[in-house]
């Protein structure tokens, strides 16, 4: 049979009057006060009720209704005794109310329609009347007496008046606080029903249930049901499923999964929804094995998930990182009939996202719109991140615009994410632009202007970041931690230590609590400043105030320590960070490491190394370029090559500044051999070479005097298009003026200039040494005069190669003119200076002045003779 509660019928006319205020009620019937006339047990024998069994007195109860001036026929004596004479036959009972509640002198008692109920709830023709008089007679007015007094009524009526207990009343009163918004009075007929013994059937608490979860009235709703399984009624799967929804709104997803278990455990025959809420619950502990598990039970059952169990399941996968569960589960879900929504379409591309293939992001969006789903705020907002962390800020920008095409308003967040993206990719005056668009449009934020000053902060860049502080104040904005933290950055990167303090000063006297960050900070800047006690000095006062020291404190510590050379008091301080609960990364020990290697000591670099094994901590690339590099510069090439095959046995690869550190040293040991096998395995490996690579390569055929294989390095730079920069000009030149090959030089020479490359020092110091050497005064001469041109002083070097020049070919004069000339100009003769003018050392052993053609001389002369561009 349909339950009475659901879809009631449309209330007659007839019942829609409210019943006068309580205090027109007359009070509740006395039975008679001798003995004999009443039984000792909770029975009655039926009776007449008379008047005289409703005392009356309006000067001692002036709220009840006095019956003197009614119709004898509509006393409550009368209206009882008559509908207990229809006891047995509740439709003409209901008959006989209603025809005398169109009475205008008829005035109902509580006692007269607690009778009516008690008859009524005897047959299944009339019952349901029951309700439709509760919800006239209780409705949204607050009408009525109190629900214990009524409860209270109910009781007595059914113990004087020889009625079986029926239940179904008080359910039905029950219900009626409900239905019309009456919490607190249903709650408290709730717990009168169960005080009185009375039990409140399941469907009527649930509705009650329902009533407190919507209305977050959580604590109530677990007491009301704790009160349930106190008198031994479990529930419902209905139960099961309000239970577990009040759970997770209150964020307790364990206990909403814990009491699945108990409602499974006790045998309740559970339901598709409460499977998807404890789909939903395993999903925000996480436990998405779990969620798994459940919905291969519903599939089991023959249950297909809804799409809002699908779109949760999908996300929750998202979130975890297991972008392909979530795709498997989106195709089960389209599978099973169900379409693709905006919330599962938007998720999956944030999984894209996350895994940088933003191509398959943007073809999911771009397919989304082809079958008419529109895009949402959040899908923007994840697109347009999601390209800016991958690098594609064109694309977030061109989203950002047909953002506002769509109508739909950016949000801080998204002009936070391209700003921050525009600074990544080095953009500055499109951040810049976006910056000032923010601004005028009111959605800057104290975040927008922290994305700007940590940049600034960064580069140490002092005088853009304190414009753009005072920007900040004079828009409103109050500067956060965050923002002070900024500026304690930009001082510390620019070296002035002083001020860093004066801002930090500021901020406590802001009101400002600083963090770990802001004294990591001003650790960090000393450190670099090489101030190593200030540093410790800080650290403690950090300790002092009971701020917690994070990782990223440490290990500036332990950094810092080894930067400034103190390594080795690192290793103490390490021990003493674990036993306070510090656990040691891979970075901790990469720094310790760098430190040794940074002072020669690898013994002890490999000490650390070992520590790190025998800690279960696992090197990485960079602990082994570090010691690669270290071995590399102490010309332990051995061990540097047992380090790089230690690493492709463990599967790690070499990254290009390791390989860079392994052929320089073998370039130095002029093994080209060796410098040649790596520079191909470099290539082997998805490499790419870069010029430090290029550089040490061609130094190291120069070395040889193999400036073919130099030259066709230079040329294999320019075909793959990485730089040349001075450092390979300089060495090719070089090179070729050793073997006297001018004209080869003087292209190259030709060349750096139209690259606008400037000669520095060592350039010139190349070419005059060259030039010298090979009896080119004259053009030599010419270079000293470009460089006081240029403004730049010759060094030793040069004035050497000059003075040596000069004195090989008998200007012994203009040789002690350039000697003078020296010391003008502040400049202090070396050994090799004297060696050449006192000992006449001025011919290298081995070294051939002759066999440099006419040719070849004229095409230098012309190469370096030149105004304008060329040095003379």
């Amino acid at each position: 049979m349909k339950s009475p509660f659901r879809n009631p019928p449309s209330i007659p006319p007839i019942f829609l009057r409210c019943f006068p205020s309580p205090k027109c009620l007359c009070s509740t019937p006395q039975p008679p006060t001798s003995p004999e006339k009443i039984p000792s047990d909770s029975h009655f024998t039926r009776k007449p009720f008379s008047d005289s069994d409703c005392p009356i007195s309006s000067s001692n109860e002036p709220h009840l209704t006095s019956f003197s001036t009614q119709d004898a026929s509509l006393t409550q004596s009368h209206v009882i005794n008559t509908l207990l004479s229809h006891k047995d036959d509740p439709p003409s009972a209901l008959k006989y109310y209603r025809s005398i509640k169109k009475k205008r002198d008829f005035v109902q008692s509580i006692d007269a329609f607690c009778v009516l109920l008690h008859i009524l709830v005897r047959s299944s023709q009339t019952y349901k009347h029951v309700q439709y008089f509760l919800n006239d007679k209780f409705g949204s007015d607050h009408s009525g007496p109190a629900p214990l007094a009524f409860l209270d009524h109910l009781i007595d009526t059914t113990k004087r008046f020889d009625f079986e207990l029926n239940s179904r009343a008080f359910n039905y009163l029950l219900n009626g606080y409900v239905r019309f918004n009456r919490i607190d009075d249903a709650v408290d007929c709730f717990n009168g029903m169960i005080e009185r013994n009375v039990v409140p059937w399941v469907p009527f608490t649930n509705i009650l249930l329902t009533a407190l979860v919507r209305r977050n009235l959580m604590d109530k709703a677990r007491e009301l049901y704790e009160k349930m399984v106190s008198i031994g009624v479990a529930g419902d799967c209905f139960t099961v499923y309000l239970m577990m929804r009040a759970f997770l709104k209150e964020e307790k997803p364990l206990e909403a999964e814990k009491f699945f278990r108990e409602a499974k455990a006790q045998g309740i025959e559970l339901d598709a929804a409460v499977y998807s809420i404890a789909i939903q619950a395993a999903c925000r502990k996480p436990d998405l094995n779990m969620a798994g598990e459940l919905l291969g039970e519903m599939k089991d059952r023959g249950w297909v998930p809804s799409e809002g169990t699908f779109t949760i399941v999908i996300g929750a996968f998202v979130k975890q990182g297991n972008l392909a569960e979530a795709l498997r589960l989106k195709d089960e879900m389209l599978s099973s009939g169900k379409q693709l929504n905006l919330v599962v379409a938007t998720s999956l591309m944030k999984g894209y996202c996350k895994q940088g293939d933003i191509d398959q992001a943007l073809n999911l969006y771009n397919k989304i719109k082809e079958d008419g789903l529109a895009p949402n705020q959040v899908t923007y907002a994840v697109l347009i991140e999601g390209c800016c962390k991958n690098q594609n800020v064109k694309k977030a920008y061109e989203l950002y615009e047909e953002m506002k095409i769509m109508d739909i308003q950016p949000t801080v967040f998204n002009v936070n994410s391209l700003i921050r993206g525009f600074l990544e990719a080095s953009s500055l005056n499109e951040a810049s632009n976006l910056f000032d668009e923010a601004i005028e449009s009111g959605i800057a934020n104290v975040f927008t202007y922290n994305i700007f000053l940590n940049h600034f902060s960064k580069d140490g860049k002092v005088k853009e970041a304190c414009s753009l502080w005072q920007r900040m104040v004079a828009n409103g904005q109050v500067p956060s931690n965050v923002s002070y933290n900024n500026m304690i950055l930009v001082y510390c990167r620019a070296g002035n230590m002083d001020m860093a303090h004066t801002v930090f000063s500021k901020m406590l006297e802001q009101g400002l609590k600083p963090n770990a960050i802001t004294y990591s900070t001003l650790i960090d800047g000393h450190f670099r400043k090489g101030d190593a006690e200030r540093a410790l000095d800080i650290f403690d006062e950090m300790i002092g105030v009971h701020i917690v020291p994070s990782d990223y404190t440490f290990n500036i510590m332990i950094n810092g320590l080894s930067r400034v050379g103190r390594t080795s008091e690192t290793r103490d301080m390490l021990k003493v960070f674990v036993e306070g609960g510090f656990v040691a990364t891979c970075m901790t020990y990469n720094s310790i490491i760098n430190g040794y290697v940074k002072e020669g000591a690898m013994n002890s670099a490999m000490g650390v190394y070992k520590e790190m094994h025998e800690n279960g901590i696992s090197p990485n690339v960079v602990t082994y370029t570090t010691l690669v590099n270290g071995f590399c510069k102490s010309n332990n090439m051995d061990l540097a090559l047992k380090m790089h095959h230690e690493m492709k046995r463990k599967g790690l690869q070499l990254d290009v500044t390791a390989f860079s550190a392994l052929i320089e040293g073998f370039c130095k040991k002029q093994d080209m051999v060796r410098a040649c096998e790596l520079f191909s395995e470099l290539q082997q490996v998805g490499l790419s070479p870069n010029e430090f690579v290029y550089n040490s390569l061609i130094r190291g055929f120069r070395n040889v005097n193999n400036m073919e294989a130099a030259n066709d390095l230079h040329k294999k730079m320019i075909k793959e298009g990485v730089p040349c920069d001075i450092q390979v000009y300089t060495t090719l030149m070089d090179g070729f003026l050793r073997e006297s090959k001018l004209h080869l030089a003087s292209n190259l020479y030709s060349e750096m200039l139209s690259k606008g490359i400037v000669p520095d020092m060592v350039t010139y110091t190349v070419l005059l040494n060259g030039l010298c050497s090979k009896g080119h005064l004259e053009n030599a001469y010419k270079v000293l005069e470009e460089m006081d041109r240029k403004g730049i002083t010759p060094n030793v070097l040069i004035y050497n190669a000059l003075i040596a020049g000069n004195f090989r070919y008998g200007n012994l004069e203009e040789a002690l003119r350039l000697h003078n000339e020296m010391l003008d100009r502040g400049l202090v003769p070396d050994d090799a200076t004297y060696d050449v003018l006192v000992n006449g050392k001025v011919k290298a052993k081995g070294e051939d002045l002759s066999g440099v053609s006419s040719k070849e001389e004229a095409t230098w002369c012309g190469g370096f003779g030149r105004s304008g561009d060329a040095i003379v």
